[in-house]
């Protein structure tokens, strides 16, 4: 956590845009992508748009069971996407929102065309209606917009498809020539957003916030901001595969092209604070008196682990784990199974703890054991400490020797528990990064399992069962080593009352099994040891 939270403290700023120009117009939000796969293709200009600002049009409302979708007629992007059945973690009455666009915050989807006299994020579409809703008997909402080149003859139609029960966003253009030049034809579909964590997320928790990409061969890659800034970012630029994304704690927006054709990924920062990632794909040729058109799915939603993988392979990986995946991804199954029978994410949270500490009792054992035969000698150990008082090496070498007479390893302890770290490691990666646990209920006064305990009650009960924990433990001989040890569950309950109630629920019932057999086994130990005595 230290670590983490000193990355992002001592990070470079984001560069200001003036820093950026020597992109040229490259660097401004509305200026043209010009892409490598051909470099004469060039984006028509507005000078209007110059600032980089995004100009508000006229504006589609669309509504499904699932989400509301505000869509600009300039460029026909989607300026805002809000998640209906996910509240705004600072605001409780406001939903969700994916896609935003207002004074602090800019997350939009785009797409375009590329090449003159065709239609981009900056050209202004007509459409018929205002409000779009999805009626009870439809199981999928069209909303068209279109674009007339009246010199070329080049009429596009750019057509969302919403669907019911799902967060999938079909995009479609529909393309006609009745002009007499054949046009090429490549579209581009891009993701631009600021560098802000999202509103609500913990400082103290560190996730992941930033563009993605995937190929089958460079397989994920996330990029990161500050690298973005200094222009030094390694990404696959090309594949017949893949998509591109942009992750926040719970959520993803991603365009997932078909595989099998040739594209072209980019990402840059954009000055002022703005990023965007995108994919250029070549889509053949448009002749006079012909027409065409392609479709590229975009998925806006939460991170739903099944509904990603039935997607677009690779997809559920924006569910990171980090290097621990082999093993997070079997443990949250297992969470799956057991909530599809108690119906509670928090019980199977319980449940989960239970089963794993059972697993790993036997090493368990052995460590409470060498505790215990540990805290058996804090008496010899005391009483050699007097005897040599601030002779460092002499108390060394003297606590060595009454190890090997009473056949006691004093890392017998720590070795089965360094065995079963990276197990509790991934269920606690397990447990942060499942957007199943939002706004999941538990018991009483926890409604979310993914939020901090509102009245800190499980911070508090996990405080006190460190202290026990603690007292269960030898004194080490040494006194600050003693005093640290007596500082740590009062520092660790005070980082817990930032921490998702889930993940202290984890801890806290991991501690109270933990206790248990210590104790059980510590016991076990004395009764053996006095039996041993009297005889």
């Amino acid at each position: 956590m230290l670590w983490e939270n000193w990355q992002k403290e001592t990070a470079p700023k984001a560069l200001d845009s003036t820093a950026t120009s020597t992109k040229n117009d490259i660097s401004n939000i509305n200026a043209p992508i010009i892409p490598t796969i051909n470099k004469q293709a060039v984006i028509q200009q507005d000078a209007k748009k110059a600032d980089g600002a995004l100009v508000d049009g006229a504006q589609i409302n669309v509504t499904t069971d699932l989400v509301h979708a505000v869509i600009d007629a300039d460029g026909g992007d989607i300026r805002s996407l809000s998640i209906l059945h996910y509240q705004d973690p600072v605001d409780v009455k406001r939903h969700l929102h994916i896609f935003e666009q207002t004074s602090n915050h800019t997350y939009v989807a785009q797409s375009g065309l590329v090449g003159t006299n065709l239609p981009n994020h900056k050209s202004i579409f007509s459409f018929a209606a205002n409000n779009y809703a999805l009626a009870e008997n439809q199981n999928k909402l069209v909303v068209p917009m279109s674009w007339v080149d009246e010199e070329t003859g080049i009429q596009v139609t750019k057509e969302y498809i919403f669907y019911r029960d799902s967060y999938k966003i079909d995009l479609t253009y529909h393309l006609t020539n009745t002009g007499k030049l054949s046009i090429p034809l490549q579209a581009y579909f891009q993701l631009l957003r600021d560098g802000k964590i999202p509103d609500g997320e913990s400082k103290m928790v560190h996730t992941f916030t930033g563009p993605a990409i995937y190929t089958e061969a460079s397989k994920f890659t996330k990029l990161d901001f500050h690298k973005m800034d200094k222009g030094d970012q390694t990404y696959p630029k090309t594949a017949n595969d893949g998509w591109v994304a942009m992750v926040q704690h719970h959520f993803v927006s991603a365009w997932l092209p078909n595989n099998g054709a040739k594209r072209e990924f980019y990402a840059e920062a954009l000055g002022n604070g703005l990023y965007r990632a995108g994919v250029i794909l070549p889509e053949g040729e448009l002749k006079p008196g012909s027409s065409t058109s392609f479709t590229v799915p975009l998925y806006a939603g939460p991170q739903i682990q099944k509904t990603l993988t039935a997607l677009a392979p690779g997809l559920d990986y924006v569910v990171d784990y980090g290097w621990l995946t082999p093993i997070s991804g079997p443990i949250f199954w297992a969470l799956q199974k057991i909530h599809g029978v108690v119906g509670n994410w928090g019980w199977s949270i319980v449940i989960l703890t239970m089963f794993i500490k059972l697993m790993f009792f036997p090493l368990s054992a052995k460590s409470y054991q060498s505790m215990a035969q540990m805290r058996g000698l804090a008496p010899k150990l005391q009483r050699l400490k007097e005897t040599f008082g601030d002779d460092r090496q002499k108390l060394h070498q003297a606590m060595m020797d009454l190890y090997k007479t009473e056949k006691v390893n004093p890392l017998g302890g720590c070795l089965p528990v360094v065995v079963q770290i990276p197990v509790f490691i991934s269920l606690y990666w397990a447990l942060l990064g499942s957007v199943e646990m939002r706004q999941a209920p538990f018991i009483g006064w926890i409604h979310d399992l993914s939020a901090p305990d509102p009245f800190y009650v499980l911070p508090i009960i996990m405080g006190l069962t460190m202290i026990l924990q603690t007292r269960l433990n030898p004194t080490p001989p040494d006194p600050m080593q003693a005093k640290v040890m007596m500082i740590m569950p009062v520092a660790f309950s005070i980082f817990f009352f930032f921490f998702p109630a889930g993940l202290v629920l984890y801890w806290v019932v991991n501690n109270i099994l933990s206790i248990s057999q210590q104790w059980f086994i510590t016991r076990k130990h004395e009764a053996a040891q006095a039996g041993n005595a009297k005889r």
